[in-house]
Formats: structure tokens, C-alpha cells, sequence
């Protein structure tokens, strides 16, 4: 399946919109990734276990967002949008949002 986080594909023509589809992930750190990280912040550099947990959260909510496009019969997601928050007390998970139009193109 495309994803694509432009409103067209070149070359390519969109034949139906089916709607908008998401996918949402929710992740929490736990105590040592947050202990380096806090180390990380004093030392300066970066954060590798959280930088893997934002990576992993993007991917499932990829995922999600494109399962939910071919449940409506599309072949492609366009306008993408991925979002990052963190949430929960003192921001102790990390939620990553993906949102775009499914549609069929030719």
C-alpha cells in the first residue's frame, strides 16, 4: 500500500476517497530508560532507548492506520500526518498519532 504524506500521487490518479483513517500508539518507558535518558539530559547526546520507543510507536501506528485503509478497500493512504505527545503522569508514555485519507488509485 502507498503511504504518502502529500495530497496526490504524480503520475497516479485518485479514483475514490474511502475516509479518513488513524492509528494511535501508546508506549511506556520504564524506570532505567527513563534513569538514562535523565543522564542523557545532564550529559548532553542522544537518548537511544527512547529514540527506539518513538520508532517503534510510529511503526504500530503505521501499521494500524494502513489496516484500517485496506478494511475500506484502499490502496492508498495520502495526506499523512504523524503527531507526538507525551501523556500520562509527568509524561511517562509517549503516544505517536498517524492520520491520512485512504483512497484507491490507478
Amino acid at each position: 500500500m502507498l503511504i504518502t504524506t502529500t495530497n496526490t500521487l504524480q503520475g497516479r490518479e485518485i479514483s475514490d476517497y474511502k475516509g479518513i483513517v488513524t492509528g494511535e500508539a501508546i508506549l511506556g518507558a520504564n524506570i532505567f530508560k527513563d534513569l538514562f535518558a535523565g543522564i542523557r539530559d545532564i550529559v548532553g547526546g542522544r537518548s537511544g532507548a527512547y529514540e527506539e520507543e518513538l520508532m517503534k510507536a510510529r511503526e504500530i501506528a503505521l501499521d494500524e492506520m494502513q489496516q484500517r485503509a485496506a478494511q475500506l478497500g484502499a490502496n492508498a493512504v495520502i495526506g499523512v500526518d504523524l503527531d507526538y505527545e507525551t501523556v500520562g503522569q509527568n509524561g511517562s508514555m509517549l503516544m505517536v498519532s498517524a492520520t491520512g485519507t485512504a483512497v484507491i488509485v490507478r
